[in-house]
């Protein structure tokens, strides 16, 4: 079985249909959505619908901190543009898609793998899992052999080693790993929504079950359609630009 596995999709519509033929493409039958479906993009009623309706088919979905923060005021996004499009998303979504996306869990273990949107370690106090040390810290919170997470926009694998540390590896776009099942791993599959690595191409990733084995997309898309949408629905500037730069 081929999984595609997409995270930080940030209500973007353009991306996220990108993405999601470019890995029906790649032979994926079974999606995996690791959290941030809204927030900073202008679509984010239809990404709402899209992911239930997916989950509904037998997709997994977790929750992002974007999306807890919908209907939890409480959890604050990192800065005032995050701050506006949250308030706008909240406008736009009717109580049914809030509904789906306070019910999300924080976390989803199937067979040997777990679903979270940041550190497994702290799922409810969104840490990011950012350099090897966080890395090792989520991987000891968990006993399964693949964590596949978001919440950190880049791509990135960690892997146990013989010494009591996370090893970091740096994939590049096209890249296929194999998971070697004597070790433990980590995978940050990249943001779908909102890159931040200098490259507007959505990134994504996908996983074979029976083969073991971890591919990492970029996937070109009109970034310029998404970030006139987001000018047009009054959003703040930098956040179409941030489509436009892929920062």
């Amino acid at each position: 079985m081929r999984i595609g596995l997409l995270a930080d999709l940030h209500a973007n519509r353009e991306a996220t249909e990108a993405c999601m033929l470019a890995l029906a493409d790649a032979g994926c039958t079974q999606w995996v959505f690791l959290g941030d479906l809204v927030g900073y993009g202008a679509d984010p009623e239809w990404l709402v619908d899209c992911v239930r309706e997916q989950v509904a088919a037998g997709a997994i979905a977790v929750q992002g901190n974007h999306d807890a923060a919908v209907d939890d005021s409480s959890i604050q996004p990192m800065h005032e543009h995050a701050r506006a499009a949250l308030e706008w998303t909240r406008g736009r979504l009717d109580r049914s898609q809030r509904e789906f996306l306070r019910g999300l869990p924080l976390q989803v273990v199937d067979a040997d793998r777990l679903y979270v949107h940041a550190s497994a370690a702290m799922p409810a106090r969104w840490a990011y899992v950012s350099n090897a040390l966080a890395a090792w810290q989520s991987l000891q919170a968990t006993t399964q052999w693949l964590t596949l997470l978001g919440h950190v926009h880049d791509q990135a694998v960690y892997y146990t080693g013989a010494t009591a540390q996370a090893i970091h590896f740096q994939p590049v776009a096209g890249a296929v790993l194999p998971l070697l099942p004597s070790r433990r791993w980590l995978a940050i599959v990249g943001s779908c929504g909102q890159p931040r690595d200098g490259n507007p191409a959505a990134a994504c990733a996908w996983l074979d079950t029976g083969t073991r084995q971890l591919g990492f997309l970029r996937v070109p898309y009109d970034h310029e359609r998404a970030a006139a949408k987001v000018a047009a629905a009054g959003l703040p500037p930098s956040l179409a630009q941030r489509l436009l730069q892929g920062r």
